[in-house]
């Protein structure tokens, strides 16, 4: 790939390369809902959303924008039921990060009287805030100086300086952090940021990236751009199967289980049994999907096959068809019974 040569060292020409970037992202930045606020409560909402999932996903579905429909304000969210609240977050996993907004709601209102702190140790004191959720807060919600480190962020400076370090240990940890708080601009956090981040999703994208139509390129000491970041090797994949029961009973009511585990608490899925009981059974349906570093194959049998009578469990309910569309049930479970019941949404039931 040919570059343009580099003319100024990066920090050696900071004012310029901030101009750079800054000119580039007024003509080229997209447009988000989050871009279009100064709300910090809207603008923590995108952070959370987005530190797990991506963004044409947030946007493409819809989970933003309904979110903050059903919940506009501080006071909204922290009165949530629990219920309420992981059907609106439903679909996008992690289901703990809900409840840690819901708790940063109810510690705004609580100890700042429902407004945000500016303070960087204050938004650090808030519940489920670190370093980088305080920085997106002060950059983004208050334009106020800030150091902000994620994914993009990371490979951008490392292409940038032409680190070669692992960048996921500690050592490489502080100094991507260092350099990017020494690069960052004081004047124009908002912009700054939104506009570094920007250039890590487009043209510093990972694999190989568009050097050639990048605005910062002349900055630029990466030799071989393509090979960096470099990072620790990948933590295994563990493969996992779900034996499912499908199970309706005389009126046709399904059989469903409520959740208490860390992973899903409060969602409502099929329930589960051993290999061992159940195998023998018809299969209805087998899908896959993924968590963390766990891929799932989730096997659904036959549970009105004749010759087996199964029993609820204690944390097992028979619910009917017309209230499944108001549950909040984990995605991949979701997928299979829209598949499998063809009343998934009537109110026949």
């Amino acid at each position: 790939m040919k570059r343009r040569r580099r003319t100024t060292g990066l920090m050696a020409g900071q004012a310029d390369f901030r101009a750079a970037l800054v000119r580039w992202f007024a003509t080229a930045g997209k447009d988000y809902p989050w871009r279009r606020t100064q709300d910090p409560y809207a603008i923590l909402l995108s952070e959370v959303m987005l530190q797990q999932t991506q963004i044409a996903t947030v946007l493409g579905k819809g989970y933003y924008t309904r979110f903050l429909a059903a919940f506009p304000d501080l006071r909204s969210l922290a009165d949530a039921d629990d219920a309420t609240l992981l059907k609106a977050w439903e679909g996008l996993g992690y289901y703990r990060r809900a409840r840690m907004l819901r708790k940063t709601a109810q510690a705004v209102l609580t100890d700042h009287g429902g407004v945000f702190p500016q303070d960087l140790e204050d938004l650090l004191k808030l519940p489920g805030v670190g370093p980088y959720t305080a920085g997106a807060l002060r950059a983004f919600a208050f334009d106020l100086p800030a150091v902000l480190v994620d994914g993009n962020v990371t490979r951008v400076l490392a292409r940038l300086l032409d680190f070669s370090g692992l960048v996921d240990d500690a050592a490489g940890v502080r100094q991507i952090r260092e350099w990017a708080g020494a690069l960052a601009d004081p004047e124009r956090s908002r912009i700054y940021h939104s506009a570094l981040m920007e250039l890590g999703q487009t043209h510093c994208r990972p694999g190989v990236p568009d050097c050639v139509r990048c605005p910062v390129v002349p900055f630029c000491a990466a030799t071989t751009p393509e090979a960096l970041p470099v990072k620790s090797r990948k933590t295994p994949v563990t493969r996992v199967t779900e034996h499912a029961l499908w199970l309706r009973d005389a009126t046709g009511r399904l059989l469903l289980h409520h959740e208490g585990g860390q992973r899903r608490t409060g969602l409502w899925k099929l329930p589960t049994r051993e290999v061992t009981e159940i195998a023998r059974l018809p299969i209805l349906s087998e899908t896959r999907y993924s968590i963390t570093r766990y891929r799932v194959t989730l096997i659904v049998h036959d549970g009105n096959a004749p010759g087996r009578e199964f029993q609820p469990a204690h944390d097992e309910s028979w619910r009917k068809p017309s209230e499944l569309a108001t549950l909040a049930i984990a995605a991949p479970f979701r997928r299979v019974i829209e598949s499998l019941v063809d009343d998934f949404f009537s109110n026949q039931v």
